[in-house]
């Protein structure tokens, strides 16, 4: 009998098998039947997964561009009534040949929403959009009537400054002129500075439809009182200077105001 024992078949229903195709470790000799039959798994496996992954809706899709990609041929029965018509492939229609070539593409819906609902979203969208354009106009606007209605109260606040700055020293001016003339009463009391004396309350018996005169405005009695000292003193308050007569006054002087003299 002889000592060598002949090696057996591989089982491939056996734990060792399928043990040993599982097994990856490098410096393992694995068959090559079993390394051919575990790539196959491995395919069938990702093909598997692959297929799994596609929808309904993806399905349908392929299908629809697969048949839509193609051209038509004569089994179509709109093309068949055409080439009766004299039609032949990849000419216009119409009489004179300016029509379409293609056809008209299709449309397809595939969502739940009722007919008209995107053309809705779309003029809605239109809308607020035209109506966020209105809200961003009407807010610059009104930005821009606040910045000019700010810059001209500052204007005029900086306006009436210089004016209510023009009547003091206008009004200094005159204390000094008048007193080097003698003249110990004002012909107005607001023609000199004020000096703030403590008024006495004089009760009046004038009836009580006499109409009272207004106060004048600081600029009118700017106006009154550079006057009376061009007239009477020939003295103008932006040039500061005291002229000799009223000729002089009137060629040296640039002018009444004080916009003259800028």
């Amino acid at each position: 009998m002889s000592n060598v024992v002949e090696d057996e078949e591989d089982d491939y229903m056996s734990d060792n098998f399928i043990n040993s195709s599982k097994d990856v470790r490098p410096g393992i000799p694995v068959p090559r039947s079993v390394k051919a039959s575990y790539e196959k798994e491995e395919r069938q496996k990702e093909s598997n997964i692959k297929n799994r992954q596609k929808s309904l809706k993806e399905v349908e899709q392929e299908r629809r561009d697969t048949v839509l990609n193609e051209a038509l041929s004569n089994k179509n029965k709109g093309f068949a009534l055409l080439q009766k018509m004299g039609y032949k492939m990849g000419e216009s229609l119409g009489k004179k040949g300016n029509g379409i070539v293609e056809p008209i593409p299709l449309n397809i819906k595939t969502g739940r929403s009722g007919i008209g609902h995107e053309e809705m979203k779309k003029r809605k969208a239109e809308e607020n959009l035209e109506n966020y354009r209105q809200k961003v106009h009407l807010r610059k606007q009104t930005e821009e009537r606040a910045a000019d209605d700010f810059r001209s109260r500052l204007r005029n606040k900086k306006e009436e400054h210089k004016v209510e700055g023009d009547l003091r020293k206008s009004q200094r001016a005159c204390l000094h002129l008048d007193e080097q003339k003698g003249v110990s009463c004002p012909r107005e009391p607001w023609y000199w500075p004020a000096t703030d004396p403590k008024e006495d309350d004089v009760e009046t018996d004038e009836d009580e439809d006499e109409v009272e005169h207004e106060e004048l405005s600081t600029p009118d009695k700017l106006q009154i009182l550079t006057s009376y000292l061009r007239d009477k003193h020939f003295y103008c308050i932006w040039c500061g200077t005291a002229y000799q007569d009223e000729e002089d006054i009137d060629s040296s002087c640039p002018g009444t105001t004080s916009e003259d003299h800028d």
